[in-house]
């Protein structure tokens, strides 16, 4: 038995797998929450070798199903005009893709290589949040300490939109549920709805979700429902052309870069 690093509750065995296909090891759910943890991940040097693995096949669409719904959001409940940071960055496709679009995006990442965004790292936090929002897709899952590591992400922004699947129920094996993925290694953190608002609430946040991947932690208070109907991917399409663009920051950057 162990405590949840969500809620402190205890946490009891629910199942065993075989991280990175050689380390078998306990993953732990909570019983209030529901939170399922992994004994402390000694392995996570070895995992990083490759920040994205060769099963994240899913990157180029992700990003692609993203924009329209992360414009949406900024345009209805954020100031636009502002900067953002997109935490745990990746390669930067989703920074480069924003700027395209006209949204003065950053990005941050400890282990991955900028390749689309390379002049467009962000500086270190202040002493104040400077940044409107800040996203963080499929990053919470990877957390060793999610409630220091939302910490963390304070210092940048105090609007925090995040994607992470929620658990299904009856998660007794790993082969319940695609998501736990112990061959990577990576995903060590595996959410409940009832996690999250508890960690939201840790924290002071107002807690919005579409039910299943897309959540909002703010100090914000936004409609619930237009905030569920932005969440949806063909409604998202469908408002953005009705929702004026920005201006594309991608001349400017260009310019910016060749200057240098």
């Amino acid at each position: 038995m162990t405590n949840c690093k969500i809620c402190g509750s205890e946490s009891t065995p629910c199942f065993n797998a075989l991280i990175l296909n050689k380390y078998d090891t306990v993953y732990y759910k909570c019983t209030h929450c529901g939170f399922i943890q992994t004994d402390a991940p000694y392995w996570l040097q070895e995992a990083y070798g490759s920040a994205i693995t060769k099963q994240d096949i899913g990157l180029i669409n992700r990003n692609l199903v993203t924009f329209p719904i992360l414009s949406l959001l900024i345009n209805y409940f954020f100031d636009k005009a502002r900067k953002f940071i997109d935490y745990g960055g990746g390669y930067g496709m989703l920074t480069r893709i924003m700027r395209d679009k006209g949204y003065d995006y950053y990005r941050f990442d400890t282990y991955c290589e900028n390749i689309f965004a390379k002049n467009f790292d962000a500086e270190n936090p202040g002493t104040s949040p400077d940044y409107e929002l800040l996203t963080a897709f499929e990053v919470f899952e990877h957390l060793e300490d999610p409630s220091g590591e939302l910490e963390k992400m304070l210092n940048w922004s105090s609007n925090i939109f995040f994607s992470t699947e929620i658990q299904p129920a009856n998660v007794n094996s790993p082969a319940d549920w695609w998501y736990v993925m112990p061959e990577t290694g990576q995903h060590i953190a595996l959410y409940t709805i009832k996690a999250l608002q508890v960690l939201g609430k840790k924290h002071g946040f107002n807690f919005y979700t579409n039910g299943t991947n897309l959540h909002l932690f703010t100090r914000k208070k936004i409609n619930s429902w237009l905030f569920k109907l932005i969440m949806k991917y063909r409604a998202a399409k469908v408002l953005n052309l009705f929702t004026p663009g920005n201006g594309s920051y991608l001349m400017k950057d260009f310019a910016l870069i060749k200057s240098q």
